[in-house]
């Protein structure tokens, strides 16, 4: 983190006043971004100061960086940085012709729905016909549909997709966590009771040992086998008293 905080201060300064959109300090930003992803620590100022610079300097544009402010505003859910980044990136790098993943309508998401998806029958020589520039830009794709099935809360899905592809997090420290972090969030305003085996797959098919670890983390009891107590709902109802003054003229 030290580097981290070294480096903060400096994009500290130069996101101030003009040089916040020249180009020459995207070098320095870029790098700032992957100091980030290395060190698990997050600025999404300076990230969005790098998707402006791209949307200026179109020529500019780098799939791995925007991939990893991706990645690290997904790790801040549920606030909402993921849809503010995404809407600052160019929808010709997130379209394909025919429809927005480039997937032919009618692909079926997991779970049945209709739909269409990057992970899910994907047929494999779909990608072999697509030029080189359309082929670099499809982690930023494959991202925006991880972050479309934790917001909707597919999360085994998520899960699954995210292991098919594995290597989309090279570089990218304690992904994982903060999306565990994000499901816990989710699970905890949502549930009473869970059954083990549900929580476990929702979390990415922990171990005993590690659902244990989280459990505990968010005070989550066991009363009966194989049945965990979230919270109970009813206690976090909050009173709220009105009053009303209601003047009468004489």
């Amino acid at each position: 983190m030290a580097l981290f905080e070294q480096m903060r201060a400096n994009v500290g300064k130069l996101l101030r006043g003009i040089d916040r959109y020249n180009p020459e300090n995207l070098a320095t930003l870029e790098r700032y971004v992957e100091t980030q992803a290395k060190e698990n620590a997050y600025d999404l100022e300076a990230n969005l100061a790098v998707l402006k610079l791209y949307q200026f300097n179109p020529a500019f544009f780098q799939t791995g960086v925007t991939a990893q402010i991706l990645l690290k505003a997904l790790t801040n859910l549920p606030h909402t940085d993921f849809t503010l980044c995404k809407c600052m990136i160019d929808q010709a790098h997130v379209s394909w012709a025919g429809n927005s993943w480039g997937i032919p309508w009618g692909t079926p998401y997991p779970g049945g729905t209709s739909g269409v998806s990057p992970f899910f029958c994907f047929p494999p020589e779909f990608s072999l016909d697509l030029p080189k520039s359309q082929q670099e830009e499809r982690p930023i794709r494959q991202i925006l549909y991880l972050g479309e099935l934790l917001e909707t809360c597919h999360f085994q899905s998520f899960w699954q997709a995210l292991d098919e592809n594995m290597e989309l997090l090279e570089g990218i420290t304690g992904f994982e966590d903060s999306v565990r972090k994000f499901i816990c969030h989710v699970v905890g305003i949502t549930y009473q009771h869970i059954d083990r085996w549900l929580l476990a797959e929702m979390l990415g098919d922990l171990s005993e040992s590690q659902l244990r670890v989280w459990m505990s983390k968010y005070g989550w009891t066991e009363p009966e086998p194989g049945r965990i107590l979230i919270s109970n709902q009813e206690e976090n109802i909050k009173p709220k008293n009105i009053v009303e003054k209601i003047d009468f003229d004489s």
